[in-house]
């Protein structure tokens, strides 16, 4: 019994004095955060003055040691640890400064300079952005969040956070969790482009990290259908503005411009473009169609279209198309052109009538109508198509001025006017002309008689005179012409 006493109370005194060894070192034992891809500062804090010492950082995981780092005497020896190519001592502050972190990297650093042994538990998060960061408007964002330490991994909760600093909804797939989170994020837009944060955090151990990354979502700063309305002769343009020097995109696309007129599925593609890697935007015209223009000179990646002279047939929609390693986004511009035309055309006979027809190139929304009114005219005189027609008739059986209107959300967008003239009016104004036109005729005649006159009476005068004299005596004769002498001898009387 006294054996077994003695036994017990040795193996108490081997317990107290392991952890009168430990309980220095745990206590110096610390977590820090490190993110793969970037750079860890490991500090060894507790080291006394003295600078000619000995100092060695060491790594361990899963049982297994090696040296990362020794310093002697101003002389650094390198050891055989995974990351010792990419570490440095500082020789002063005897800080391990690791670069490039890989999620191997995690695990236990131990500092060895003087007692006590400084220990660090150090664990890693990788984050990975699809596409590498760099998408197409409407492209999914898939973000995963894996983690490495020493110590079994902890369940996370993941936040994320837009460049405005507002929590995004995303969601979040766990089949591999612990070690890895999968975050989806639908349909980026232009304006999603900058910095992002993810926020990782847990109770136990005490994880509160953010990291960062940046979005670059190359597009059009307006994404949605425009609409695009105009009147037959007038000028339209029709405008996309790139954002690729907004977001500094670095890598070069093409894009180009098709036409889908309006009611026909033919697709005539009138222009290509190409953006080089130094962000400079080359333009081809590719179409024959001599109705439209390219905007040349512009440093701002503005891709503009100028339609002079604006025809029904020009209407349809325009799509612009940008497209980089077979992927493609586009934004559409629709071009929707009024006409007003009235059957009959000409004026308005007396107790006659007139239909005035308003039509526009294509199918309105369910937010726009058409609608004429007589200026100054009464309610009653008003007339409104019905949903989604693209046209409106209205009878008139009395001259005065009408206006259409094309109506979206209560606004006028465009308006077109038509005067209706009566007949008795509109003849005035040809027998006016006509009576001008007489005035003029006469005019003409009387000068063009004035001149045959002239001319008729310069011909009298050059020509020739005859004057004859016959001899009395000799009984000859003499003939003068024009100036000249023709001697004639003639036979005497008998």
């Amino acid at each position: 019994m006294e054996r077994c006493g003695a036994v017990v109370s040795c193996v108490f005194a081997v317990i107290l004095v392991l952890q009168l060894g430990l309980t220095p070192i745990m206590a110096q034992q610390e977590q820090q955060i490190g993110i793969a891809g970037k750079e860890v500062i490991l500090s060894c804090k507790a080291i006394n003055n003295q600078k000619d010492g000995t100092c060695t950082w060491k790594y361990k995981y899963k049982e297994v040691s090696s040296t990362i780092i020794s310093f002697s005497k101003a002389q650094v020896f390198k050891g055989k640890a995974p990351m010792t190519h990419r570490s440095e001592l500082n020789s002063n502050s005897k800080k391990l400064k690791v670069s490039d972190l890989s999620l191997d990297d995690a695990g236990i650093y131990t500092c060895a300079c003087y007692s006590p042994v400084v220990s660090i538990s150090l664990h890693v998060f990788k984050l990975t952005i699809s596409s590498n960061g760099h998408f197409l408007t409407n492209e999914d964002l898939e973000l995963t969040l894996m983690q490495n330490s020493s110590h079994s991994q902890p369940h996370l909760s993941i936040k994320l956070f837009n460049i405005n600093n507002n929590i995004v909804t995303t969601e979040i797939l766990q089949e591999e969790a612990p070690q890895k989170y999968i975050l989806k994020l639908k349909q980026l837009k232009a304006i999603d482009s900058g910095t992002w944060m993810c926020h990782v955090y847990s109770n136990s151990p005490s994880i509160n990290q953010n990291i960062s990354f940046d979005v670059k979502v190359l597009g059009f700063e307006e994404e949605r259908l425009e609409i695009v309305y105009t009147t037959v002769g007038n000028t339209a343009i029709l405008s996309w503005h790139l954002n690729f020097r907004k977001i500094k995109w670095k890598e070069g696309f093409t894009g180009k411009l098709n036409w889908e007129p309006q009611g026909n599925t033919a697709i005539h593609e009138l222009l290509n473009f190409s953006v080089t890697t130094h962000q400079e935007l080359h333009k081809t015209k590719k179409s024959n169609h001599i109705w439209f223009e390219i905007s040349e000179g512009k440093t701002d990646g503005t891709m503009d279209v100028k339609i002079p002279k604006v025809q029904l047939n020009h209407s349809g929609q325009y799509k612009c198309q940008l497209e980089i390693n077979g992927r493609r986004t586009e934004s559409v511009r629709a071009l929707v052109v009024m006409q007003v035309t009235a059957i009959p055309a000409g004026p308005l006979s007396r107790g006659g009538k007139m239909t005035l027809l308003c039509q526009v190139s294509g199918p309105l929304p369910s937010n726009a109508h058409l609608l004429w009114e007589r200026v100054n005219g009464t309610q009653m005189e008003m007339k409104k198509s019905k949903q989604h027609e693209a046209k409106v008739e209205v009878n008139v059986s009395a001259p005065g001025l009408w206006n259409c209107h094309l109506v979206e959300d209560n606004n006028k967008k465009i308006s077109l006017n038509y005067t209706v003239e009566e007949a008795h009016v509109w003849n005035s104004y040809a027998v006016i002309g006509i009576i001008i036109g007489a005035s003029v005729l006469v005019i003409g005649l009387a000068c063009m008689c004035i001149i045959t006159g002239m001319r008729w009476q310069r011909r009298r005068v050059s020509i020739p005179v005859s004057v004859k004299e016959t001899g009395k005596k000799d009984g000859t004769s003499k003939t003068i012409l024009a100036g000249k002498e023709d001697m004639s001898v003639s036979t005497p009387d008998v």
